[in-house]
């Protein structure tokens, strides 16, 4: 018996967006009177941080500071139109979605500044801290709060922009099966580190390690948090969870949460992560989704690890003490 050490590797590339109907998302915002914007979504965040990065996306596009943006996910009776928050497709579309409203809403901001401060359209610039001014002239500045308020009550109008993204659906070729299913591709590669008991078929996972080629990163941060979480995602996809272990039977199912293994603080391994920027051409400031591939590529390097360990090849997931055990088995009989 011994604790063997092995090394894995794993490697992807992983879609934004479906091939689904176009696969749209809208934007509205429109400013109120105390100088802010509101963008108004359909989309859902799920804890990934989209409100974060739309309201990222929003203040750069219009030029004002962060804590000027709010972000309205209504819901699908009030809001505008959006596909769902799946594929990792949100920040792609919605950003383009957005930065579309976001520059319809800017030029009408710019046309009532323009009357604001006796200036062309083409002559005043945002400095991306909520002001306006003439260029070549700095005592000509106007804040935008101001600019908002005064488009309502001194000239009647209203700052808004609606927006939408939507790449077209691709047909199949029915000769080839040639289509272009997404947007674009991020890629990731991961190296996993584990330690097998072959006494009790236990794995410890040491440490997991991955770079990641996401386009830009609208906020690294969240980005990190997404790496973070997936890792321990896939190690547990890899080695914990389970709604069926003796699938097709259903003896021994997990009955609620507290039956349901997932991997605590003290199983978690050591995580590292590089992420590489190459932005994208067609996404919002070059973003790429990231969200879903950061639990797939350490699965299969989990795997792979375990392999180069025992030399058990184990296809059916979870890998469980049991499974590995009766591989080393298989293979001590030579019958694997």
């Amino acid at each position: 018996m011994a604790r063997l050490r092995g090394t894995g590797i794993a490697a992807v590339n992983y879609p934004t967006g479906m091939n689904l109907g176009g696969d749209p998302s809208q934007a509205l915002i429109h400013a109120t009177t105390s100088g802010s914007f509101v963008v108004s979504l359909s989309a859902t965040d799920l804890g990934q941080g989209l409100r974060t990065a739309i309201g990222q996306i929003a203040a750069e596009t219009l030029g004002v500071e962060y804590d000027q943006i709010v972000i309205d996910t209504a819901d699908t009776d009030t809001g505008p139109h959006d596909m769902g928050t799946y594929a990792s497709r949100a920040t792609h579309r919605v950003g383009n979605a957005v930065i579309a409203a976001a520059t319809e809403a800017r030029g009408d901001l710019l046309n009532v500044a323009a009357l604001e401060l006796d200036a062309a359209v083409d002559d005043l610039e945002l400095d991306g801290h909520g002001n306006v001014t003439v260029k070549g002239a700095p005592a000509r500045t106007a804040k935008l709060a101001d600019v908002a308020a005064n488009a309502q009550f001194k000239y009647g109008r209203m700052i808004a922009g609606r927006g939408s993204f939507m790449k077209p659906k691709s047909p199949v070729d029915p000769e080839t099966g040639a289509m272009d299913p997404d947007s674009t591709e991020a890629h990731a590669c991961t190296v996993a580190e584990v330690e097998v008991d072959t006494e009790t078929g236990e794995v410890a996972v040491l440490s997991i390690r991955s770079a990641y080629e996401v386009g830009r990163q609208v906020n690294p941060a969240l980005v990190q948090g997404q790496i973070v979480g997936g890792a321990w995602m896939g190690m547990s996809h890899a080695l914990y969870e389970t709604t069926a272990p003796y699938y097709p039977a259903v003896d021994h199912s997990p009955k609620d949460f507290s039956e349901y293994l997932m991997p605590g603080t003290l199983e978690m391994p050591e995580i590292e992560c590089v992420v590489l920027e190459v932005p994208s051409s067609n996404g919002p400031y070059g973003v790429k989704g990231i969200g879903e591939m950061t639990a797939n590529s350490p699965i299969p390097a989990i795997i792979n690890a375990i392999y180069h360990a025992t030399g058990v090849r184990i296809d059916d997931l979870p890998v469980t003490p049991e499974k590995i055990l009766l591989g080393l088995e298989a293979k001590h009989r030579g019958l694997s």
